[in-house]
């Protein structure tokens, strides 16, 4: 079931919480998500991108609101219910430190440096309440309506199935993942991650 609510504004986030807790009788698991990418902002971003100062800065606001606010409110509603349950689980999905830092990557990459920060920072507030917070990446550029529609078809090839996302997320939700506590994980390499942790 889908409850569809602006991340951007804290009484709509609110309302929301409250209706899927409604919905479903509570909540166990948070999946940071939300965004909107660098095509909101320059739609040609990967073949002509554009230097910081030629930003709008409603779009900065917006994108920030929305990548890096977004995760605040959302994460400030749900983690008071974990704490009073005593367990809870974060995923706070971010993105290559190299993404972060690009040229011509504002405002996308400081917003998701910004909320990786955060999910430390929730990290380290959090340890020893039995909720846990953790920062999953896919490990590459994704095939998501983020990417511009020229993008060039022989690079289209190259990018990642979102669907790469979908066993770490599994996993840190599991019983498994008990205790699995700010870890930054690679979605393209969780396989070895999981096969090394388990030696």
């Amino acid at each position: 079931m889908g409850i569809g609510l602006d991340v951007r504004d804290e009484g709509d986030v609110d309302r929301g919480v409250d209706d899927a807790v409604g919905a479903l009788g509570g909540l166990d698991v948070l999946v940071n998500n939300a965004g909107i990418g660098m095509r909101t902002v320059n739609p040609r971003f990967l073949t002509d991108p554009q230097p910081f100062w030629a930003v709008p800065p409603a779009g900065f606001r917006d994108l920030v609101a929305t990548n890096l606010t977004g995760y605040f409110l959302v994460a400030r509603a749900v983690v008071p219910r974990f704490l009073a349950a005593g367990v809870g689980r974060i995923v706070n999905v971010s993105m290559n430190h190299s993404t972060m830092n690009r040229a011509g990557f504002v405002p996308y990459g400081p917003a998701r440096a910004g909320a990786e920060a955060l999910a430390r920072i929730m990290a380290a507030d959090l340890a020893g309440t039995g909720v846990t917070a953790n920062i999953l990446l896919p490990g590459g550029a994704t095939a998501t309506g983020m990417i511009p529609d020229d993008f060039p078809p022989e690079r289209r090839t190259k990018l990642l199935d979102p669907a790469v996302m979908g066993p770490p997320v599994r996993w840190l939700c599991s019983p498994e993942a008990a205790g699995v506590h700010d870890e930054r994980i690679v979605a393209t390499e969780f396989p070895a991650w999981l096969a090394a942790r388990g030696a």
